[in-house]
């Protein structure tokens, strides 16, 4: 995987778990966990989606490049 591969899954994880944790503060999610005790499927999914880029992103970034 290449630097740029890297930075650019780490870049797009972090912005999914910003969007995620707004979603997650948000009036219909709020809604959501009062009636089902669970947030949205949309914030679970951009929590755990923003979870797999970060990581993926740092183990590209902490494994040694080849060349």
């Amino acid at each position: 995987m290449t630097r740029a591969i890297s930075v650019a899954l780490l870049v797009g994880g972090v912005v999914l778990l910003y969007f995620g944790g707004q979603s997650f503060h948000s009036l219909s999610n709020d809604v959501s966990r009062f009636f089902t005790g669970s947030p949205t499927s949309k914030t679970i999914w951009l929590i755990a989606g923003g979870i797999v880029a970060s990581l993926a992103g740092l183990i590209g970034l902490a494994l040694p490049s080849k060349r």
